[in-house]
């Protein structure tokens, strides 16, 4: 066990002040953390509306939400209140100006932070994760601000989303409301992303759908949260197959579970995608200006779809290229075999996935 420096932490702080996926993809630290100190009191630090991927987590012992507000008078409160929890460490995984400074406010002796883009936010930290240039998988990235402080780590560590006996009863539920039945294998697809960039055609997912239904003879469910209704109803009015969705009718933890029952996840790179491969399921994800390597689903039997085109990575301006752009150039017929492939081909045994590993196509 790592005494940083001779001393155990009784009060630490992970900050992450990003998304749903990245919040979950975080989670592999707190539990190395609960590991090295079990007798610590462990707090996460999150934006709102991500606190749903750690309020289950049993490695935690307090979930604080961020301040958003612009009154500056709120923000001094917020900062003052961190400060006053007397953190030993903090751990701050967002790589951003704001929770660098967060990190600084607490006054823990100890802060370890990650810093890219070699900004002036490394100076507020005690230790800065050294991220090398080639690629390193997210999660790989997170567990290294715990190796530099010696604390010891775990290879192959997959993130933790847990659900409640309500969530589940509420989701099956909705899975029956639209005509899925108890044990009833299904493909659920995800056409939600953060930005239209990194969207696969509307068309293309209502091919998709009407292809799995009609040719492979399985039902499919469409998944999105209310920010997707938009999305949603273009899709469903091209698709000429039956039509199931739950956009905009499922919590976080209800869509995990629905996640967790389906045999196969299709959709962008997204939040959910994450969830799905914490919960099991397989995923094809549908890449566009990220990089698989680093976000691509962790663990095994996944597959993803990735141009990987020279104008990558595009933010913050945004893509340029219209018509041309990097989901676009996924084309239908490169998905459609890929699916059939993790749904038809049977498990190399039991209890395997069709994919023995993931795979970038």
């Amino acid at each position: 066990m790592s005494t940083l420096g001779g001393e155990i932490p009784g009060r630490i702080l992970v900050i992450k002040l990003r998304y749903l996926g990245d919040v979950l993809l975080s989670t592999p630290v707190l539990t190395a953390l609960r590991t090295a100190f079990p007798k610590a009191r462990v707090s996460m630090l999150v934006n709102p509306g991500t606190e749903a991927m750690i309020a289950t987590n049993p490695c935690l012992d307090e979930v604080l939400i961020a301040e958003r507000a612009r009154s500056p008078i709120r923000q001094l409160r917020f900062a003052a209140a961190l400060r006053g929890r007397r953190f030993d460490l903090v751990v701050d995984l967002t790589d951003g100006d704001r929770a660098a400074i967060l990190s600084r406010l607490t006054g823990a002796p100890i802060r370890v932070g990650l810093n890219r883009e070699g900004r002036w936010r490394g100076r507020l930290y005690t230790h800065v994760v050294p991220i090398r240039e080639q690629p390193i998988p997210m999660i790989r990235q997170h567990l290294m601000a715990l190796e530099m402080l010696g604390i010891p780590v775990s290879d192959g560590a997959s993130p933790s989303l847990r659900t409640q006996a309500s969530d589940e009863a509420a989701a099956c539920a909705a899975l029956g409301a639209v005509g899925i039945g108890a044990g009833e294998r299904f493909v659920a697809v995800h056409p939600g992303a953060r930005w239209w960039f990194k969207s696969w055609p509307a068309d293309r997912f209502a091919s998709l759908i009407d292809h799995v239904q009609a040719k492979l003879g399985m039902k499919v469910v469409l998944l999105g949260s209310v920010a997707d209704r938009e999305i949603a109803e273009t899709i469903l009015d091209r698709v000429e197959t039956e039509r199931r969705s739950l956009v905009g009718r499922l919590t976080l933890l209800e869509l995990a579970v629905v996640l967790r029952r389906a045999a196969l996840l299709v959709g962008n790179d997204n939040g959910p995608m994450h969830m799905a491969a914490a919960m099991g399921t397989p995923v094809i994800g549908l890449f566009g200006p990220a990089d698989p390597r680093i976000w691509g689903p962790a663990g095994q039997g996944h597959a993803v779809l990735y141009k990987g085109i020279d104008c990558r990575p595009c933010f913050p301006g945004g893509c340029r290229r219209g018509e041309q752009n990097c989901m676009r150039l996924i084309a239908f017929d490169e998905v459609i075999p890929v699916v059939e492939r993790m749904l038809v081909q049977p498990a190399l045994c039991d209890g395997e996935p069709a994919l023995s590993r993931s795979e970038i196509v």
